[in-house]
C-alpha cells in the first residue's frame, strides 16, 4: 500500500473584524469580498465594508444597507452615508429590493444583476458564483468571502447558507453575525486557526454538518478531541473553549467552525 501523503494546511484569521489591526496593503485587499444578505447589519458592517475590494448586495440586502448604514453611522448626513457606502452590485432575483432603492444605486452607478430566471439556486448562491468568477485574484486560495446577515432570521434560510458552504468547500467563506462567526473546515486540508482575542472567543464549537466524523483530532481547546468521532445522536463539540492563540484540527469529514463575537 501506498504511504498517505500528508494534507496540506489552512490558515484561518478573523483579523479583518479587529480594528486596530492594520488595513491589508493593496495587493492584498483584493482578496477581500463582501456579501450583504436581507438581514439586520451587524455592528461592524462599515469596517468590513472599508476592508472588501468588492460588495455586492443580495437582493433585500440593498434595502438593509440603504436603511442600516446610517443607522451604524449616527451624526453624519444620511445621504452623505449612503453615498459613501454604495454596492458595487446587486445580485439575485429582484422580489425582496425596493424599487427607489434600486434606482437609487443605479444611478449612483451600482451594476444591477436580475437573476429571476434561475430559481434553482439561492441569492447567496447565485451571489458567491459571481465573485469567484470574476475576482482578479490569481490565486483563488487567497480570497476570502465574508457574508453578512447569513445567521439569525428564518432557520430554512440559515441551513441553507451553510449548505452553500459545502457547495463552495475550496473557497474560504465566513458567515457573520453580531454575536458569531462560521466557516467550513474541508476534510481535505489540515487547520491552523489564528485566533484573535480582542475580537473573537472564547466559546467555540466543531459540528459535523453533512456526514459524521470517524477520526476528529484538535488543539489548543480546553477539551481537546483525540481522534473522536462526532456526529448527531451521538458527540458534538459544543460551548468548547479556546484556551491557545492557535487551534489546530485534522478531521476526516467537513466540519462547522464557529466563535462567538465579543461586543
Amino acid at each position: 500500500m501506498a504511504p498517505t501523503l500528508p494534507r496540506p494546511t489552512m490558515r484561518h484569521s478573523s483579523s479583518f473584524l479587529d480594528p486596530s489591526s492594520p488595513a491589508p496593503p493593496d495587493d492584498a485587499s483584493s482578496s477581500l469580498a463582501l456579501i450583504v444578505l436581507n438581514q439586520r447589519l451587524p455592528r461592524f458592517a462599515p469596517l468590513l465594508w472599508s476592508r472588501a475590494a468588492v460588495r455586492v448586495c443580495a437582493d433585500g440586502g440593498a434595502n438593509r444597507v440603504f436603511d442600516g448604514m446610517p443607522e451604524l453611522i449616527p451624526g453624519q448626513d444620511p445621504d452623505e452615508v449612503r453615498a459613501r457606502y454604495k454596492p458595487d452590485v446587486i445580485k439575485g432575483d429582484m422580489d425582496s429590493v425596493r424599487p427607489d432603492v434600486k434606482e437609487y444605486y443605479s444611478n449612483l452607478g451600482t451594476k444591477i444583476v436580475d437573476e429571476s430566471h434561475d430559481q434553482d439556486t439561492t441569492d447567496l448562491h447565485k451571489c458567491i458564483a459571481f465573485i469567484t468568477e470574476n475576482s482578479p485574484v490569481a490565486d483563488k486560495s487567497n480570497l476570502c468571502i465574508l457574508i453578512l446577515g447569513a445567521l439569525g432570521g428564518r432557520f430554512d434560510h440559515e441551513m441553507g447558507n451553510i449548505n452553500v458552504l459545502h457547495l463552495f468547500p475550496n473557497t474560504k467563506i465566513v458567515l457573520l453575525s453580531d454575536d458569531c462567526l462560521i466557516f467550513l473546515l474541508p476534510r481535505t486540508h489540515t487547520h491552523d486557526i489564528h485566533i484573535e482575542p480582542a475580537v473573537e472567543g472564547p466559546t467555540c464549537g466543531l459540528i459535523p454538518i453533512g456526514t459524521p466524523s470517524t477520526s476528529t483530532t484538535t488543539t489548543g481547546l480546553r477539551w481537546n478531541l483525540d481522534n473522536a468521532s462526532m456526529s448527531y445522536g451521538g458527540l458534538i463539540s459544543t460551548s468548547n473553549i479556546v484556551e491557545e492563540d492557535k487551534v489546530t484540527i485534522a478531521s476526516d469529514s467537513d466540519l462547522i467552525w464557529t466563535i462567538s463575537l465579543r461586543n
